[in-house]
């Protein structure tokens, strides 16, 4: 073996323990990380929160009025992780101070997102025999009074007729509409 290769195995070497090294520290703080997150105070099953010493004070009195945008579909059988964050929203809000009755949420759904707000029936024909996580979560928010706006434009093109939406679920004319008329009560959009 010459120097130089020597050389060369002993860096490819030192780069693969670094490597293995990062991974696995990663994977700690990773893990570390999400110890922080608890059940928030209004909807304990989802909607994890961690405590946050903010310097940006929520004004006395605020009325919270946002607006959310789904169009991805969770996984079949999985959580939408997009829909959980109006729960997250809700938890932490409450557990900063905000009154639940000063919270008004509504998502407005299109495009193949469409699909986590339908009954079992529908949505195992598109993941084959799957039920549909998100049917909890989505009754507890709706008893928060959160509204869901399914566009009626991304029901049609799929097939889903208001029988097939969950209950408390809406069908708007379209996600333009919803978005419009959402924004004409005073809702703001959240960019996320």
């Amino acid at each position: 073996m010459t120097m130089a290769s020597g050389s060369l195995l002993v860096l490819k070497r030192t780069i693969k323990w670094m490597m293995l090294s990062a991974m696995m520290s990663g994977s700690f703080l990773a893990f570390a990380a999400a110890d922080a997150f608890l059940p928030g105070p209004v909807i304990n099953d989802y909607g994890k929160i961690a405590k946050v010493n903010s310097s940006l004070a929520i004004p006395q009195g605020m009325k919270f009025k946002v607006a959310f945008d789904l169009s991805t579909a969770a996984k079949p059988a999985e959580l939408n992780r997009s829909i959980d964050t109006l729960a997250r929203f809700i938890n932490m809000h409450v557990a900063s101070g905000v009154k639940l009755e000063d919270i008004s949420l509504a998502m407005v759904v299109h495009g193949k997102a469409a699909n986590d707000m339908t009954k079992d029936a529908f949505y195992q024909q598109l993941n084959a025999g799957q039920k549909n996580a998100n049917q909890d979560l989505i009754a507890q928010l709706i008893k928060n009074r959160v509204k869901f706006y399914v566009c009626g434009q991304t029901a049609a093109y799929y097939g889903i007729s208001s029988d097939d939406l969950l209950p408390g679920v809406e069908m708007a004319l379209s996600a333009l509409t919803a978005h419009a008329v959402l924004a004409h009560q005073g809702y703001s959009v959240n960019p996320f």
